[in-house]
């Protein structure tokens, strides 16, 4: 295990290193564009070289990346153009944010869309089967820019029970963030009970479940003890995989809800042009994945010893 876990983390080093080498080469080769990215489009090339003398700018390449990646493992990703103040001070509080959306979401998703996995992977082509399977084709197929105004039209415009933002501009407030948890959740949850739907009736046709069956063992016990555990080794996979789907994939339900997110600051920064914002943003959002894919890996062979990554 211990081989296996320092394998994946060579292999989560390599990758963090191609990509941010990769993200450096963009942004940062043509020093002018920087300059006037950060000085303004009226700058003068006299001021541009000025400001590129002094930030360090004129250091061969591999020397300024090499500081680039330094100052980013202290937290240091430089002074957003768009906020004017440090980017750390402006990324932590969104990555917060959205660490709360992530966790509201897994904290309802995953009980729902196990338990409705499972109970229609007992009887298969049974009701109960068919309706959790209908269901969840529906809920997926809609995506959260269609879902958002349509159950903001409900639940704010025509029974005005909720607000219509999730600002949190008083601090935090359930009623501000239940729309953008209920409208991932109705979103997320289809293909992760689908997926656990699948895994338990394959689990249910094994020969060793029809013989603690035919030995009498009581049906709760066989699903329980026997079923229920190689059956969620597939959707442990699944869940762990959406937390990258989480830190930049919600862009769209942070911005209709006006929720201050990560996703929407990578949304600002991208269309203000702020690249020191950017750069911090698609780092934090490579580590995340790579990192998700690192315990999903892992966990996977704690949950099934079968299994060996090489």
């Amino acid at each position: 295990m211990l081989i296996l876990a320092f394998r994946r983390f060579l292999s989560m080093a390599l990758i963090m290193v191609i990509v941010s080498f990769t993200l450096f080469a963009i942004f940062e080769s043509d020093k002018l564009a920087v300059a006037g990215k950060v000085l303004g489009p009226y700058s003068s090339t006299e001021q541009r070289e000025l400001w590129l003398e002094n930030n360090g700018y004129n250091e061969p390449f591999l020397e300024r990346y090499v500081t680039w990646v330094g100052n980013a493992l202290t937290g240091d990703f430089g002074y957003s153009i768009q906020y004017k103040s440090p980017v750390s001070d402006v990324l932590w509080p969104r990555l917060g944010n959205t660490a709360i959306l992530a966790g509201l979401y897994m904290a309802f998703m995953i009980p729902l869309s196990l338990t409705l996995g499972v109970i229609a992977g007992m009887k298969e082509g049974s009701l109960q089967d068919r309706v959790v399977s209908v269901g969840s084709v529906l809920t997926t197929s809609v995506p959260e820019f269609a879902s958002a105004p349509f159950f903001s039209a409900i639940f704010v415009f025509w029974l005005g029970w909720l607000p219509g933002t999730s600002a949190m501009t008083s601090g935090f407030s359930w009623a501000e963030i239940f729309l953008p948890v209920f409208v991932l959740v109705v979103y997320g949850f289809g293909y992760t009970a689908r997926m656990t739907r699948a895994s338990m009736a394959e689990v249910m046709t094994s020969h060793y479940i029809r013989t603690a069956v035919l030995k009498g063992i009581p049906y709760r016990r066989v699903i329980m003890k026997h079923a229920l555990r190689n059956a969620l080794i597939a959707p442990f996979t699944v869940i762990i995989l959406q937390l990258n789907w989480l830190l930049s994939g919600v862009i769209v339900v942070e911005v209709f809800f006006a929720y201050k997110g990560f996703g929407k600051l990578l949304l600002d920064a991208a269309l203000f042009g702020d690249i020191y914002v950017i750069e911090a943003c698609t780092l934090v959002a490579v580590f995340v994945a790579v990192f998700s894919q690192f315990i999903s890996d892992i966990g996977y062979t704690l949950l099934n010893p079968r299994i060996r990554f090489t």
